[in-house]
């Protein structure tokens, strides 16, 4: 079953997890959680890198980072190998006109990717972004149109929370329930507030428009939260993304998928829904037999990776219903500490000697009894025979995906920039490659 050319409204986020209203935290986004009751919520969707060019490349080319070519962040130096696999020239091709406000996080140029329209912004901010897209949808724009509307939001450093926020609030799973941290989640809360005004001035517009009944709107983020152990870490913490879709063909009332999705799916559904051509290069999976309830799961397993960040820091992951295994390829044991952003929640860590904790090569959890990933279970051995079985599911997806670990360490292009391995912070002395 395809439709006929409905619009496209891809809202994305910055470093935002799943950490919004819809997946039951207590962080008040009305106007997410009113797309998740009018569309479809995707429970278990992952990223495929929880760092930001490289996840945001990967939903925008239906590829793996390290398939297009994006194996850091676009703003130092790291790019697509070919931005004709961007997703909006396959929609041009369809007849689509393609128009972005705010962030992408793709390309260092805003004109290198192609759209036809690129709102002349500075900066990303909801207050900014959001009148510049309503403005657009009332205006008029081509049809179909495909519109990539990026906030800056969650990303830090996030706007300071109400006096008393704090005392009430819970700190993200894998960290400890202390008054700094508390202090540090509610900063995020106050910041998610503002993204959700910015996306509910947006939905509205496209009421008033009259367009919401044929527009597809594609509700993401790029990763986990810019917390220690979270964005930049391949445990479900880091890769776990909120995915919400509304609009025509099958994506509305109200649902809930619980089936392991990836965001390197989305291009393909697209194709899938709209009855064109899917490249060669795709490597996601249509979502539609989930949504039309013909399949229970579309992925056996869903795989993530690393490769920079701020600084170089190879390691993969794979993640069953069950399992999740994670290793890495390089031999430092310390951790790397420029490849987590700065925040008060790590200033406390530091304090108590974080910087002193070891890294292990591989790691093995059982997410049912483990949600967190706190217990390794790699020497244990009642796991040996799952353990082999995940390393065999990890090294077959590297050797199908021509992973360039299978070759040694991943070179960074001519010009990168990059942080030592030995600092503290991304915001210390960068050296160019």
């Amino acid at each position: 079953m395809h439709i006929d050319r409905p619009n496209i409204l891809y809202i994305h986020s910055h470093d935002t997890g799943r950490y919004v209203q819809p997946y039951g935290h207590s962080i008040a986004t009305p106007n997410i959680q009113r797309l998740a009751e009018e569309g479809i919520l995707f429970r278990q969707a992952f990223c495929t890198a929880p760092t930001c060019s490289p996840s945001r490349a990967s939903l925008l080319t239906g590829q793996y980072a390290h398939s297009a070519g994006m194996l850091g962040l676009a703003h130092r130096g790291f790019a697509l190998n070919d931005y004709r696999q961007h997703l909006i020239h396959t929609l041009r091709q369809a007849g689509y006109y393609a128009a972005r406000v705010g962030e992408e996080h793709v390309a260092r140029v805003p004109g290198t990717v192609g759209y036809d329209y690129v709102a002349p912004l500075k900066g990303a901010h909801a207050d900014v972004v959001a009148p510049t897209a309503v403005s657009l949808l009332r205006d008029g724009l081509s049809q179909p149109f495909f519109l990539s509307v990026g906030f800056s939001e969650t990303h830090r450093d996030y706007l300071p929370p109400d006096s008393k926020e704090a005392n009430y609030t819970l700190p993200p799973a894998p960290l400890p329930d202390t008054p700094e941290i508390r202090q540090d989640m509610a900063a995020f809360k106050a910041s998610a507030r503002e993204l959700d005004r910015g996306i509910g001035a947006v939905l509205d517009a496209l009421e008033q428009s009259g367009l919401a009944e044929n527009t597809l709107v594609i509700c993401t983020t790029d990763h986990g939260l810019a917390f220690p152990r979270m964005k930049g870490f391949l445990t479900d913490s880091g890769i776990g993304v909120m995915l919400i879709m509304r609009g025509p063909g099958g994506f509305t009332g109200g649902k809930v998928c619980d089936a392991q999705v990836s965001q390197i799916d989305l291009f393909p559904t697209l194709c899938d829904l709209l009855g064109i051509d899917s490249p060669s290069w795709l490597q996601g999976q249509s979502l539609l037999p989930l949504i039309y309830e013909e399949k229970e799961q579309v992925h056996e397993a869903i795989f993530a990776e690393v490769n920079y960040h701020a600084a170089y820091e190879p390691k993969r992951a794979v993640r069953t219903r069950r399992w999740k295994y994670i290793r890495r390829f390089d031999h430092r044991p310390e951790l790397i500490l420029p490849n987590v952003d700065d925040s008060p929640t790590k200033d406390l860590l530091l304090e108590y000697g974080w910087q002193k904790h070891s890294r292990p090569v591989e790691a093995l959890y059982d997410l049912v009894f483990d949600p967190t990933e706190a217990h390794n279970l790699v020497d244990d051995p009642s796991m040996a025979a799952i353990l082999e079985d995940m390393r065999m599911k990890l090294e077959t997806w590297m050797h199908d995906t021509n992973d360039p670990l299978l070759y040694g360490p991943v070179p960074a292009p001519a010009g990168a920039e990059l942080n030592d391995l030995d600092q503290i912070s991304p915001g210390e002395p960068t050296h160019f490659v």
